[in-house]
């Protein structure tokens, strides 16, 4: 790569269809669960008011679903790479996918709205052990390079993020606590396929340390693709988390609305975006998907309901764009360790994860249904202001840095 060019322009698309379809088993069962662990972020999302139903509960109550489970993802980022370094990625997917299994099982038998939110904490420590190991365990075992293994990775987010919406759907218009038993099943499975076709990886030469990802921070790229991812997340789970409250639709209509959704999310990830970042540049890409996602928030904001419902599934092709290019930020843009690197930008962006889904229906009960995607689409330009101002730091300056970063077996990105 040439010196100051667009840090991620070259590569993206790389590794082709056929690097993409010709992996090892192992590659596949870590690939699926990574599937059925994305699909729990947005499993709840339909049945959201017939939780609140069930359980007597508030919409804002029902939404530290959302807090309780990316806070506990936040924190655990500091932990997922000193564990892992520690037990091998393996072991670290495997207690993984074990919490899940356990605290989703358990969410389902919840007769309080407190029991629900304790018990999805739990499953997001699992979650997050899981699926911040699984890129890394994806690199390791993938044949055809680190670029078809993120397209791997990447398909399995778009997946489980459309499929997830639709099972929570289909499962939860016969009782809401069904979602949280099937997802408990496939976990169960991935556990197996995982135990079975999984053989332990290489450990780092260097255990990491529970305040390297913190001290990782302190490089001006990273620190500033964190910053802008948090107020990007923001508005992302604005949109995942209170929407369905806005829409107000039944189990499979919010189910199917979510699920098209999911699907612009992952055509615009893998297909969309590297072609884009080839043709405009990576930063000019990421900069213009934020205002772009910032209108139509304020569209979804202010429409009637055909338009917010337009307006909920367009987000997902914005939002497939920034997740891609974050991702690519996070892995290359400093000089650190890619776990520990990516460990740091996450520790960073899922607190704001976990404030949305606080934070949107208070403001609500403070102002109007309007007020919550005004504050998100203004969190939105916010990101998209720190892209424009940091431009120079988010460009990688030494083209040794991208061969670096490939040579490296660890590779930790949560879920975006």
């Amino acid at each position: 790569m040439q010196q100051g060019k667009d840090p991620l322009d070259e590569g993206a698309g790389a590794g082709g269809a056929g690097g993409l379809l010709r992996q090892p088993r192992a590659v596949w069962a870590t690939a699926g669960a990574s599937v059925v662990a994305f699909m729990g972020i947005g499993l709840v999302d339909p049945i959201l008011p017939s939780i609140a139903k069930g359980l007597d509960a508030t919409p804002s109550q029902v939404s530290l679903l959302f807090t309780s489970y990316f806070l506990i993802t936040a924190v655990a980022m500091l932990v997922t790479g000193f564990v892992s370094s520690r037990i091998g990625g393996r072991k670290t997917l495997l207690v993984g996918l074990a919490l899940v299994v356990v605290f989703a099982a358990l969410a389902g038998t919840s007769n309080s709205v407190g029991e629900l939110v304790g018990f999805r904490a739990g499953w997001g420590l699992g979650n997050a052990l899981f699926v911040s190991t699984a890129l890394a365990v994806i690199v390791g075992a993938a044949a055809g390079g680190s670029a078809a293994a993120i397209l791997l990775y990447e398909s399995a987010l778009g997946l489980g993020m459309a499929c997830g919406p639709l099972l929570g759907a289909i499962l939860g218009d016969m009782k809401w606590r069904y979602p949280f038993f099937g997802t408990a099943a496939l976990m169960a499975i991935g556990f197996v396929a995982i135990t079975a076709f999984l053989k332990e990886q290489p450990r780092p030469a260097r255990k990491t340390s529970l305040l390297d990802p913190v001290r990782a921070l302190g490089h001006g790229g990273l620190a500033s693709a964190a910053a802008s991812a948090f107020f990007y997340n923001y508005a992302f789970f604005t949109v995942l988390a209170f929407t369905p409250f806005v829409l107000n639709m039944s189990p499979y209509k919010s189910g199917g609305v979510f699920f098209a959704w999911g699907v612009l999310l992952a055509v615009f990830s893998v297909l969309v975006a590297p072609r884009l970042q080839e043709r405009f540049g990576s930063l000019k890409v990421l900069g213009g998907s934020l205002v772009l996602l910032a209108a139509d928030l304020l569209v979804l904001g202010y429409g009637n309901h055909t338009t917010a419902v337009a307006a909920t599934v367009a987000s997902g092709a914005f939002i497939g764009l920034n997740n891609t290019v974050y991702t690519e930020l996070a892995l290359g843009v400093s000089d650190a360790p890619r776990p520990v690197a990516s460990a740091g930008y996450n520790f960073v962006r899922w607190f704001a994860a976990a404030a949305a889904p606080y934070f949107a229906p208070k403001i609500e009960e403070w102002s109007d249904i309007h007020v919550p995607f005004v504050v998100a689409a203004g969190a939105a330009v916010l990101g998209a202001v720190i892209v424009w101002a940091r431009r120079g730091s988010l460009t990688r300056e030494a083209g040794e840095r991208q061969s670096a970063h490939a040579a490296e077996d660890g590779v930790s990105v949560f879920a975006n």
